[in-house]
């Protein structure tokens, strides 16, 4: 055992120590003798304790003994969790008593399976780990780093390392640097991961840029541990494109695949593979992208079929392909619209185009550069149910008036179908859409929502919209529950909507079941158009009565919808709201006026065609306007949106309304203008990117061609994968034109990346994030790495088949330091108590010795035995004349030579005594007589008690007692009841 001192700094303060212990023994005059030298002492130890604890004085113990930390690798390639325990466990078997060992598994990461301990292994452990950690990745500097703390914090030891060394993230020869220098051994297990049938792709490379009509080959490098024969399929924008069947050898295998490209813009292409008996499906993917050069692409989404044929001819006439299609078949993938640098929404209603393609079409032209533009029609803009959503957000107009005109007041009433069955995301949706009608409608206008199950609920009575956020609170509180009867529901609509004072009066029907009664709806519906109101349905799901809500909105004059997609509700109630406003249309001829034009302005030079109505909206406060209506109102407006741009022709393209514009001669020039300044504004210089997977990051790294460092300052970029996911970075430049960022990744796949500057543009470019590498099949020298690492720490290159021989090593004196601070805290804390109790408490110590010594004389001679009343008598005497001799020194030094008489006096002696002094002597007199009878009979006991001794002994014994004793006890008992007072 030692002592080891961490902060020796501390100790200086023995100096003043030293000299207070010297001042308190000159000093503390108020103590003396024992005490004083008691209480010093204490002193002395609490501040030597206090001290010891500032220093951090510690004991230590030397102790002789070996840890090892075993570091497994859990990872996917090696795939032996058993094999591993099994000689862990038999390697346990092998230690001495005081040896300690303990276990960290890594993968990714890494974790503590067993801290260090000198017990042995269960048998339970030798076959399952508990710890998890993510086996697709390897990364052995976890694990080492982990157990290096574990080993520190014992004093030292060596760790083992079982594993196939392929690590793919971190590096275990830098962190082996940081071992070597802390004195930590690194013993090395290689493992050899059990052999599998396995075929992966190893690489499948597609050239990056092509040009339309361009051929070119699929490549592909298929590792098989065995021969036999597989299936490979190809996939273009999630398309199949092939099927091929291949033969494999064991061994590296090369294909090549030819292929066209036909359609411009930007592709993904993913590859499969199908083997015999493959026992691992993770490395069966592989993916690859292109873009595909060639001459601009448009999208068509017509809401009338025909309806395009103006549109498509100033497109054929500028030789800019294009694509129509239905609203209906537009894609969910966000790399579908990559492929177009313009997408035109011909009169299309959003009741037609679901939740997810509207999404991803304005984050088309926000990220990537894609044009957008809406050309009106009475299924468009407000009246289509564009108000709050996406696409309105990225058109250069509102949908709603803003307050420019008046529009005759509304009353509302929302009958929305609360069953069982609404149950999820179809309520939710319902009630958003209530909410997003509330938000549409103005001040003056009234709304009412009930609900209905089994019975019809008020959530809003019919009230004006004086408080929008009290109504939008308790539209959200709508609960699903019961069955459906639609009819009570109507007719408690019809009933309240009477009561409301509106110069329009509508119902909007909401139900995705079927009524459990059929009262017969036909003197309701008459009644409603008596009444001059009107009703829409809205049928949700197949399940929906489709029959009865049709022939409900067709006898109350309103209109009738029916969809298996929810996410349309909001805009089937936004434009059931907007089309109760007729005045939304405005029916006049006129020539619009110019507006902010700019280089649009040589294209009306020669003057504009008449129009004949448009649809009203409101202009964006950063928008430019370049032909307005004689009300102010925009008829054609442009913005940029994010990174693409956006045109608004809220008039028609059919001749309904714009007859002397379709017949302008000059109109598929002007069309095509407008069409042509929202394609995407790519910068003179593109960019390569590369992409390599470190663990859960990836490390992107972007060259430009042109090597122009200053444009490190202005680049950014906006990356999106095949879930819609959105990370932005920020390339930081590392060389002239080359820069570098780091992103995370949690799935293999293609990234579509927008590249561009501050100033806006920029160009669409891509990466690959494969599978793991950790499922790779390629020759990997993890055995030369292991041996690097035993042979940089001083360790050693065990084999599997001696698992005892990792704790056959010399063992190391390790300290072991015992932290004795609380215990020390806890021994000043009593030793000041003790101080207090010394300075502050008299104890008759003197007195108690004596007690102890008369009463161990007692015990010794085998109990206390009786005395005579002699020897009691002459004890008691000589006390009590101790105490008179004490007690006459203190008081009466200055009063009288006899003390006894001058306790006795009587009151009035030598003229100086008062009346007071008289009555307490009277009283002491009185007691000192008590006490000489008690002192008598006392005497009298003990001569009782020695009557058979001896009469005449016993005789002379009282007669000294009655007489000089009684006198002199009479006085020294006084005297003591004096001292008492």
């Amino acid at each position: 055992m030692g002592m080891q001192v961490n902060s020796p700094m501390f100790l200086l303060l023995l100096l003043p120590w030293a000299l207070f212990v010297w001042w308190m023994l000159r000093g503390t005059a108020r103590l003396k003798g024992g005490r004083k030298a008691a209480v010093v002492a204490l002193r002395s130890i609490i501040m030597l304790l206090l001290i010891a604890i500032a220093a951090q004085v510690q004991p230590y113990w030397t102790t002789d003994q070996r840890n090892v930390v075993f570091v497994a690798d859990r990872s996917a390639s090696v795939n032996a969790d058993k094999e591993l325990g099994e000689w862990i466990a038999k390697a346990m078997t092998g230690k001495e008593a005081d040896d300690r060992g303990g276990i960290v598994a890594i993968g990714l990461d890494a974790a503590v399976e067993r801290a260090l301990s000198p017990e042995q292994m269960l048998s339970a452990e030798r076959y399952s780990f508990r710890a998890k950690v993510n086996g697709q990745f390897t990364d052995v500097s976890q694990g080492l780093q982990l157990a290096s703390g574990l080993l520190q914090q014992a004093g030292g030891g060596r760790i083992v390392v079982l594993s196939d060394g392929a690590e793919n993230a971190g590096s275990m020869l830098r962190q082996a640097a940081l071992l070597n220098s802390a004195g930590i051994a690194v013993d090395v297990v290689p493992i050899t991961p059990p052999p599998l049938t396995d075929a992966a792709i190893e690489s499948f490379t597609v050239p990056q840029t092509l040009r339309q009509g361009e051929k070119f080959n699929f490549e592909f490098t298929i590792n098989s541990t065995t021969a036999g024969s597989g299936e490979l399929r190809l996939y273009a924008d999630n398309r199949e494109l092939s099927r091929s069947t291949v033969q494999l050898e064991a061994g590296e295998n090369q294909f090549a695949l030819q292929s066209a490209a036909l359609e411009p813009g930007f592709h993904q292409f993913r590859a499969e593979l199908y083997a015999e008996g493959d026992e691992r499906e993770q490395n069966n993917v592989a993916y690859g992208f292109s873009k595909v050069n060639g001459p601009p692409s448009v999208l068509i989404v017509e809401g009338e079929p025909g309806s395009s044929g103006n549109v498509e001819a100033a497109l054929k006439a500028s030789f800019i392909g294009y694509d129509t299609i239905a609203p209906e078949r537009l894609s969910v993938e966000l790399a579908s619209y990559a492929a177009y640098d313009s997408i035109i929404l011909n009169n299309v209603p959003a009741t037609r185009i679901a939740e997810k393609p509207m999404e991803w079409i304005a984050k088309a032209v926000s990220d990537y550069g894609i044009g957008l533009v809406m050309l009106g029609g009475n299924d468009s803009f407000g009246l289509g149910g564009y108000f709050k959503t996406p696409i309105e957000r990225a058109l250069p107009v509102y949908m709603d008036l803003k307050g420019k005109r008046q529009i005759p007041t509304l009353g509302l009433v929302l009958v929305i179908d609360r069953s069982g069955s609404m149950d999820g995301g179809k309520l939710e949706l319902a009630k958003e859409a209530a909410i997003r009608t509330v938000e549409l409608m103005r001040d003056e206008d009234t709304v009412g929502v009930v609900a209905f199950d089994s019975a019809p609920w008020w959530i809003v009575e019919p009230t004006k919209l004086t408080d929008r956020k009290k109504m939008i609170s308790q539209i959200q509180g709508i609960q699903p529950e019961g069955g459906t009867e639609i009819f009570t529901a109507l007719d408690a609509a019809y009933k309240k909507l009477l009561e409301v004072q509106a110069q329009r009066k509508h119902i909007i029907l909401l139900t995705d079941g079927q009524s459990s009664t059929n009262p017969g709806y036909s003197a309701l519906t008459s009644s409603m158009v008596e009444k001059q109101m009107t009703m829409s349905t809205v049928a949700v799901g197949d399940g929906a009565d489709q029959m009865l809500l049709k022939s409900l909105a067709e006898a109350a004059k309103g209109r009738y919808y029916f969809t298996k997609d929810e996410s349309t509700l909001p805009a089937i109630f936004s434009r059931e709201t907007v089309m109760m406003s007729r005045t939304y249309i405005v029916e006049q001829t006129f020539t619009p006026a110019l507006g902010q034009s700019g280089n649009w302005s040589a294209l009306w030079k020669n003057g504009l065609p008449q129009l004949n109505a448009y649809i009203a909206t409101t202009a964006k406060e950063t928008a430019e306007i370049a032909l307005l209506s004689p009300d102010g109102d925009p008829i054609l407006a442009r913005w940029p949106y994010g990174s693409g741009r956006a045109v608004a022709w809220t008039s028609d393209m059919t001749g309904r309304w714009s007859r002397d514009w379709v017949n302008w001669p000059s109109l598929p020039n002007v069309l095509t203008e407008w069409i042509k300044w929202t394609f995407p504004q790519f910068e003179s210089v593109p960019y390569q990117v590369n992409a390599e997977l470190d663990g859960r990051k990836a490390n992107i790294r972007i060259r430009s061609e042109s090597g122009d460092s200053d444009l490190a300052a202005k680049l950014n970029a906006v990356v999106n994968n095949d879930a819609g996911e959105t990370q932005k970075l920020e390339p930081i430049p590392i060389a002239p034109g080359e820069y570098e960022a780091n992103m995370s990744v949690t799935q293999p796949g293609v990234y579509l990346m927008r590249i561009g500057g501050e100033e806006g543009g920029g160009t669409t470019s891509g990466f690959v994030i494969p599978y793991s590498p950790e499922y790779k099949l390629s020759v990997n020298n993890g055995s030369e790495a292991l041996e690097q690492l035993a042979e940089s720490t001083g360790g050693r290159v065990l084999s599997l088949d001696k698992p005892a021989e990792a704790f056959r090593f010399d063992p190391e004196k390790h300290r072991q330091p015992v932290d004795w601070s609380r215990s020390l805290l806890i021994a000043a804390l009593l030793l000041l108590l003790a101080d207090i109790a010394l300075r502050r408490i008299s104890v008759p110590w003197a007195r108690i010795a004596s007690w102890l010594r008369y009463r161990m004389r007692g015990w010794s001679r085998g109990g206390l035995k009786s005395s005579t009343a002699g020897d009691l008598s002459a004890q008691s005497v000589t006390r009590l004349q101790q105490r008179k001799s004490r007690t006459a020194e203190f008081y009466d030094k200055s009063k009288a030579e006899d003390p006894a008489i001058n306790v006795s006096r009587p009151a009035g002696r030598d003229g100086g005594s008062s009346t007071g002094q008289g009555q307490r002597q009277g009283q002491d007199k009185v007691q000192e007589q008590g006490q000489g009878k008690a002192a008598q009979g006392q005497n009298k006991a003990s001569q009782g008690q020695n009557k058979g001794q001896g009469q005449g002994s016993g005789q002379g014994q009282t007669q000294v007692q009655q007489g000089d004793g009684n006198d002199k006890m009479s006085r020294l008992l006084a005297a003591k009841n004096r001292t008492k007072r």
